[in-house]
């Protein structure tokens, strides 16, 4: 049952669409490259598409009726948008899901030092990451520092022409030999990964003598210019990402190079569909998550409460102030839970079953079930459900394919799906399929991303 290569069946004003839609996600992506920063943006873009607040609603005692449209955010990095459809909530919701979290790495509270007549910042890894990409490399610093005024600072240094950018050093091939011999796991120690920033010391008089001088100097610079001192680290979220801009890939410009389609991509094109989608039978939910590359953990991670929380307010301003109601209607509610997959690489051929594979070009991917060793861990679609995606896709000329993460037993992973699906409710992953998973740069196809969209805004229309 191969699939047909989506790039077969466009007509030129679906070729026009899709390119639009593809330099908008480039935009999408080089500009926000941290959770906090991509929630900031989808509310920025919710609020031009009328959405409003759902906490100043609240506060207002206003009404929810269909065609109303409301957001909520969490701790600046998780975000809710629902628009409401024409049948009770408790008959059920239509639920887009995706993460805006990627793996990077994370400043510690006390990173700044100078060994070796130079500075660096001290890190720690954030998600699955192999320690070798992150070596020699451009990289550029995102996040924030608050400061104990409670003052906020915003800090982007690197991807702008005129910005400096940052590296971490790698060993010269030349005294290289007993690392060369290592396993990749343990060539580079992620203990290492720590960021150079500086070089210059502090000037000083003959007589003076200055302790930790190219330290003392990057503390003046951030004094002077962002008014921080190197205490204020230690409430700061300061984020390690690569520097630049996404790039079109290939002489046919058909493929995304860039960092943070896991899981920017499917974020981005479940966001754009909840806000094209204005009429709705059923609710439609468009859930952007923070945490998922850990575990889905703490306030903003999807095991905590803020999305059911957020349903019940929704549902009391809508008059189903029911407990009960609910629970109905989260059992009742349907998802794609929408995270990418592992494109076909023919170079590592070995690690993919083919006929079960996800390849590049051939449309958004569905992953009956995920995990690793027997499925372990994976929320795992029953064939109903899939009958019903099926027959949504197929019915709005969505371009799809099946796939699983890789050959048995050659390792595995997993979504945010097995979460929602303890409410009971019908939940499949879907996505885009990239190359490179996990690296600082990622491949995804401009057809796939497309059909992503194409797919979602059929999804929460006719599921």
């Amino acid at each position: 049952m191969e699939r047909p290569n989506a790039w077969n069946r466009y007509s030129d004003d679906q070729l026009q669409e899709l390119e639009t839609l593809a330099a908008e996600y480039i935009d999408f992506i080089s500009t926000n490259k941290t959770e906090r920063a991509c929630a900031s943006a989808a509310v920025r873009l919710a609020q031009a598409a009328g959405y409003k607040d759902l906490n100043t609603l609240i506060e207002q005692g206003v009404s929810l009726s269909a065609g109303d449209k409301v957001y909520a955010l969490s701790h600046g990095k998780t975000l809710l948008l629902a628009t409401i459809g024409r049948r009770p909530i408790e008959e059920g919701m239509n639920i887009l899901g995706a993460h805006i979290d990627s793996p990077r790495l994370d400043l510690k509270q006390n990173p700044l030092y100078e060994a070796g007549d130079l500075a660096y910042l001290d890190t720690h890894y954030y998600g699955g990451v192999k320690a070798y990409h992150w070596v020699a490399t451009p990289l550029a610093l995102h996040g924030v520092v608050c400061r104990r005024d409670g003052s906020t600072v915003d800090i982007s240094i690197g991807e702008d022409p005129a910005d400096p950018v940052f590296c971490i050093s790698d060993l010269l091939i030349h005294l290289a030999s007993d690392q060369m011999k290592k396993p990749a796991s343990e060539a580079v120690e992620h203990e290492n990964l720590d960021v150079l920033i500086g070089g210059r010391p502090l000037a000083a008089t003959d007589d003076e003598k200055i302790e930790e001088p190219v330290k003392r100097r990057v503390l003046e610079l951030l004094a002077e210019r962002y008014g921080i001192e190197e205490e204020d680290f230690l409430s700061a979220e300061i984020e390690v990402v690569p520097a630049g801009r996404a790039r079109e890939l290939g002489f046919d410009r058909s493929m995304i190079l860039g960092y943070g389609h896991d899981d920017r991509v499917c974020a981005y094109t479940s966001l754009k569909a909840e806000l094209d989608v204005s009429d709705v039978e059923r609710t439609s939910v468009c859930l952007l998550v923070d945490k998922e590359e850990i575990g889905s953990v703490g306030a903003t991670g999807m095991t905590s409460r803020f999305f059911e929380n957020t349903v019940a307010e929704i549902m009391t301003l809508a008059g189903e102030d029911n407990p009960l109601a609910l629970r109905r209607a989260l059992a009742r509610s349907r998802m794609l839970s929408s995270d990418v997959s592992a494109g076909f690489d023919q170079l590592y051929a070995d690690r993919f079953e083919k006929r079960n594979a996800a390849f590049l070009g051939r449309g958004l991917c569905f992953n009956k079930y995920t995990g690793s060793r027997g499925k372990s861990g994976s929320n795992d679609a029953n064939a109903e459900y899939m009958a019903l995606i099926r027959d949504i896709m197929d019915s709005a000329g969505v371009a799809f394919q099946t796939c699983e993460l890789g050959r048995v037993n050659a390792g595995g992973g997993g979504t945010i799906a097995y979460i929602l699906a303890e409410y009971g409710m019908d939940v499949i992953d879907s996505g885009v399929a990239v190359l490179s998973m996990h690296s600082l740069w990622e491949v995804a196809d401009k057809a796939d991303v497309y059909e992503a969209y194409r797919g979602y805004k059929a999804f929460i229309s006719r599921a």
